[in-house]
């Protein structure tokens, strides 16, 4: 029986080996090397050194949390409201099909709504309104990342409401507390690991994102993401390119670390 498990899990180390383990060595060996495959700590210092590269981590940062702050605040009442309706599975589908479409094809869509000729601008015209600039800003990038994101944000919350025992909330209501004092104490306590979840599955990647800071944020929007597709694909200095990935990597680890901490216990008086 152990033999059987044993072979079970070759496909599955050979994997994480492979496709996981090797790659970071990789990059990680690229960071520790100049050019001539010499050990050296130049690339850190270069990176540390250089402001470009402190403000792009924390553009990086600043829109990864926008981004997730956003589609939370969107994301969190949608999820509740779903699980109130009828049809759930209905709508739950009408809410993943948008993931079913390749990022690219979405971010050339929007490009032709945001555009300057684009569905937006012709609707504004309407009004004597335009063409007014909206492609290739903060503005539109954010609004496609969060449209993007939302479906990874309303799922593990919905599931975790959904898991919510509703004579729970309504013992809460029976006993006087009000319906903020329920949803600070109550709702929002239990439903906390599927937003946690859901911070994880938004944060994390939009803190390398390059595809949309290039097609949607122009050159406007820089963020690690975009220096690593930089430095990888155009100037071709894989070393730098890889210190700035070993740095995102650890950025995201720490991201998962901090969302992942168990909530402490705490007694509340309603």
């Amino acid at each position: 029986m152990k033999t059987r498990k044993a072979l079970f899990l070759i496909p599955y180390l050979m994997w994480i080996i492979l496709f996981v383990i090797l790659p970071i060595l990789l990059i990680l060996w690229y960071s520790f090397t100049d050019s001539n495959r010499s050990f050296t700590l130049n690339n850190y210092a270069a990176f540390f050194r250089n402001s470009t590269f402190l403000r792009m981590m924390l553009n990086s940062f600043w829109y990864a949390l926008l981004i997730t702050l956003i589609t939370l605040l969107i994301s969190y009442p949608a999820a509740y409201f779903l699980t109130k309706m009828k049809n759930q599975q209905l709508w739950l589908l009408l809410i993943i099909l948008p993931t079913w479409i390749n990022l690219l094809l979405k971010a050339y869509a929007f490009i032709g709504i945001l555009g300057n000729n684009g569905l937006v601008n012709k609707f504004l015209q309407l009004f004597g309104i335009g063409p007014v600039n909206i492609l290739f800003t903060d503005f539109a990038f954010i609004f496609v990342a969060t449209y993007i994101e939302i479906p990874f944000m309303i799922l593990p919350i919905f599931n975790a409401i959904k898991e919510i025992d509703p004579a729970v909330i309504q013992s809460s209501e029976d006993l006087g507390a009000s319906r903020w004092q329920t949803f600070t104490y109550v709702l929002w306590p239990l439903s906390r690991p599927g937003v946690e979840s859901g911070v994880q599955a938004i944060f994390i990647p939009s803190l390398s994102l390059f595809m949309l800071t290039r097609l949607i944020g122009g050159n406007r929007v820089i963020t690690l993401g975009t220096a690593i597709e930089e430095y990888f694909m155009t100037t071709m200095n894989w070393n730098m390119g890889a210190t700035i990935g070993v740095i995102l990597i650890v950025l995201m680890v720490i991201a998962m670390l901090i969302t992942s901490r168990k909530a402490r216990r705490k007694k509340v008086d309603l």
